[in-house]
């Protein structure tokens, strides 16, 4: 069974619509799509925070630099 969708107005600023384009249009997916996506990224960070995780970026050289939410 496909899940029920609703509609909602999304309020951006022009920098946040134009991040939004330019990333819409690098990844190749439509704005809703990329914003699943985002949704799907952030609950899954926030879980892992929540359980006391850490998160870490990691350069070419293997540094590392933590990633910090609030």
């Amino acid at each position: 069974m496909t899940p029920q969708k609703k509609t909602m107005t999304l309020n951006l600023t022009d920098q946040e619509m134009r991040v939004l384009d330019e990333l819409s249009e690098q990844k190749d997916l439509s704005k809703t799509a990329l914003l699943r996506q985002a949704l799907r990224l952030y609950q899954m960070v926030d879980a892992r925070l929540a359980r006391g995780e850490k998160l870490f970026f990691e350069d070419d050289q293997k540094a590392k630099a933590e990633l910090m939410v609030l």
